[in-house]
């Protein structure tokens, strides 16, 4: 059995190994920055982070039967705030006409652009490769159980989820863009900025032009990236597509990857999420999210097959104990497939039968999803 559970300080070799077989800013190949992260996500599960702006949360999925650590996804409660902006490059397309010519081009341009308003974000999700591909669809469900537990939990999200696709980079993780372009103005190799950017977001801001580029300047190999996920991004953009997600016309500053954004409270998953109690133990027809949160077991998630009735679910033997509940008990649950009677779930929730404590309305203003904090 597979099992999603909140990451502990006994994962860091594990997640260590997965860190360096990707270039994630929200998983890094460093065991000090890893350290520091377990430690954030664990306060933010107790919710015991000192600030919103702390909160964040790794998951990692589990194999029951080895007990070996698989993969993991993460939440970012808050990816900027005052004096520390999400950087970005907006792309435009500015029409040039020459009457004399009686012909015009259309060019597309790239400029530095940020934010302050605290936007949510879902990123860091790396399965190992040896699990891909695997009948139970894993990486569906390290990505999924993002959206479960904002469900959960929405008071502590924005209104606005953004997810970052990872631009395509080579196999030494360089990217054409960085190299004819980034590195033009900041002296640093693409991994050498990309992780300073984690610590300062000044030094973008001060050695970027801030004008308008060209990106006709750039050669093809660079300027065909701008917007461009590899094809190995492509699942984890269609999955996040299919949750409402959707291109904003804003860029990565370093490798050209899209960001894709959606309201939180407009998120499928997000809006057919509940907190249902157990009535009894036994398969269903449904396929489902089920998690549980105690202070025993941390958070727990599994992908199962359930029953739901009114504001009670049915969910099998083997399910309860692995989430550590019993007949009576409270779950959180996101009915994922249901034949004939899909939305069920999803109209108790929007009618607030067991709906999730503080889930509250939206407001104003996003495989291998990257999310890095800029």
């Amino acid at each position: 059995m597979f099992v999603i559970r909140q990451a502990t300080l006994d994962d860091l070799p594990t997640l260590l190994k997965l860190a360096k077989m990707v270039h994630f800013i929200n998983l890094p190949a460093d065991k000090d920055l890893l350290a520091e992260k377990i430690q954030a996500s664990r306060l933010s599960f107790t919710g015991k982070e000192a600030h919103a702006r702390d909160r964040e949360w790794m998951f990692v999925l589990e194999d029951t039967s080895s007990g070996a650590v698989i993969g993991t996804s993460a939440l970012i409660g808050c990816i900027s705030w005052q004096g520390h902006p999400h950087l970005y490059f907006q792309v435009r397309k500015r029409e040039h006409y020459s009457k004399d010519l009686g012909t015009g081009q259309v060019h597309v341009t790239i400029q530095l652009g940020s934010d302050e308003t605290g936007a949510s974000e879902v990123g860091g999700l790396i399965l190992s490769p040896g699990y891909r591909g695997h009948p139970e669809k894993l990486g569906a469900l390290l990505s999924l159980v993002r959206f479960h537990f904002i469900g959960l939990h929405r008071a502590k999200f924005s209104p606005v989820i953004l997810a970052e696709m990872m631009g395509a980079l080579d196999p030494n993780s360089h990217t054409p863009l960085w190299e004819y372009l980034g590195r033009r103005f900041i002296n640093l190799s693409y991994a050498e900025a990309d992780l300073f950017s984690t610590k300062s977001k000044e030094f973008i801001q001060s050695l970027f032009p801030k004008s308008e580029i060209y990106i006709s300047l750039l050669p093809p190999e660079a300027r065909n990236l701008i917007g461009k996920v590899g094809d190995e991004t492509v699942p984890a953009l269609r999955m996040l597509e299919k949750q409402g997600f959707q291109e904003m016309d804003h860029v990565d500053p370093f490798d050209g990857g899209p960001y894709l954004q959606a309201r939180r409270d407009d998120i499928p998953l997000v809006k057919s999420t509940a907190r249902l109690k157990v009535a009894s133990l036994g398969r269903g027809n449904a396929e489902a999210i089920v998690s549980s949160h105690d202070p025993e077991h941390g958070f727990r998630a599994v992908r199962t097959r359930v029953s739901v009735t009114g504001n009670a679910v049915r969910l099998p033997r083997e399910a309860a104990e692995a989430l550590g509940v019993t007949v009576g008990g409270t779950v959180g649950v996101t009915v994922l497939k249901e034949p004939g009677r899909g939305t069920r779930l999803a109209k108790a929730a929007r009618s607030g039968v067991g709906r999730a404590k503080g889930a509250g309305g939206g407001g104003p203003k996003p495989g291998k999803s990257k999310a890095k904090r800029r």
